[in-house]
């Protein structure tokens, strides 16, 4: 299973915020959406970081409620990590458990084409291993 099956059936739709937008417009978006990261783009299409809910988290922490005036570019991660379409789930299974991320943008040639979640990961593979069950489970009672 590859990444693309992934968007393939999610859609690619990637919700992005400009590195000058303040943290309270990034936690807006985050709120009204229901994900836990942005990526951050001027442009829609190249990558400058990401944002995440545990970065807001971690400015309020030390700032107080000051942080939510400040720039995304001061509180994102600027060294993202990123997969492509024809990566493996295997593979990204593996680079978010040893990164710690729950976000890998995908690209293609360098743009921006799409996110995929640990969710979104998750999701896949148990359905993967759904359908191996019911096919060993359809193979006992059937012989076939």
């Amino acid at each position: 299973m590859k990444v693309s099956d992934i968007l393939r059936s999610k859609g690619a739709d990637v919700a992005t915020i400009g590195s000058s937008a303040t943290l309270a417009e990034a936690a807006q978006v985050l709120s009204v959406r229901k994900i836990g990261a942005l990526v951050v783009s001027d442009d829609g299409a190249t990558i400058a970081g990401i944002i995440s809910e545990r970065d807001i988290v971690g400015q309020l922490a030390e700032q107080g409620a000051t942080a939510l005036g400040t720039q995304v570019l001061t509180a994102m991660t600027a060294e993202v990590h990123t997969c492509g379409c024809d990566d493996h789930i295997e593979d990204l299974m593996r680079r978010m458990t040893d990164h710690r991320i729950r976000h890998l943008p995908v690209t293609d040639d360098g743009a921006l084409v799409g996110v995929v979640s640990i969710g979104d990961v998750v999701k896949r593979r148990v359905g993967e291993l759904e359908t191996v069950a019911n096919q060993l489970t359809d193979y006992i009672q059937t012989g076939r």
